[in-house]
């Protein structure tokens, strides 16, 4: 029982290293930037939603919710099917978008974002998209989200 316990334990975290970055992106991105990115985007939603729900979940469970819609994901975009440019993860700049603005901001269109998946107390539930996508979609449900999209269309 005690073996599996730590076995459990260490494919949750990912190993001694933390959440090692998904085969798929082996080549496309260093383990240093999936695990900043990772963090980052754990910590961004774990505040925003302590924030504005009252989230009991821990900046760990985040993480792992993240990281297995990343695993899930197999580099594409949850909504469109297209691949992601996980090659962008961690290189926005606010200073050069600032400058740039929607030029600069084009080149990030096809950038994985994380994006809630009906928000729930119960369960943390994300999918992977691009931030294009994730912009477009804002705080919509799926539901509400695919209606005005055919409205559009």
């Amino acid at each position: 029982m005690e073996t599996t316990k730590k076995i459990r334990v260490e494919v949750l975290s990912g190993g001694r290293t933390g959440y090692q970055v998904p085969i798929f992106l082996k080549g496309i991105t260093t383990q240093k930037v999936y695990t900043k990115w990772l963090n980052r985007k754990a910590n961004a939603h774990f505040k925003r939603d302590r924030k504005h729900s009252g989230s009991k979940f821990t900046r760990q469970e985040y993480k792992e919710a993240i990281h297995k819609a990343v695993q899930e994901s197999n580099s594409r975009d949850a909504y469109t099917g297209k691949l992601l440019k996980w090659e962008l993860i961690s290189r926005f700049n606010n200073a050069e978008a600032k400058l740039g603005k929607r030029k600069y901001m084009r080149k990030f269109a096809q950038m994985p974002t994380v994006d809630h998946v009906n928000r729930s107390h119960k369960k943390l539930n994300f999918n992977i998209c691009s931030w294009q996508v994730n912009d477009s979609k804002s705080s919509m449900t799926l539901k509400e989200f695919i209606k005005l999209a055919k409205e559009i269309i």
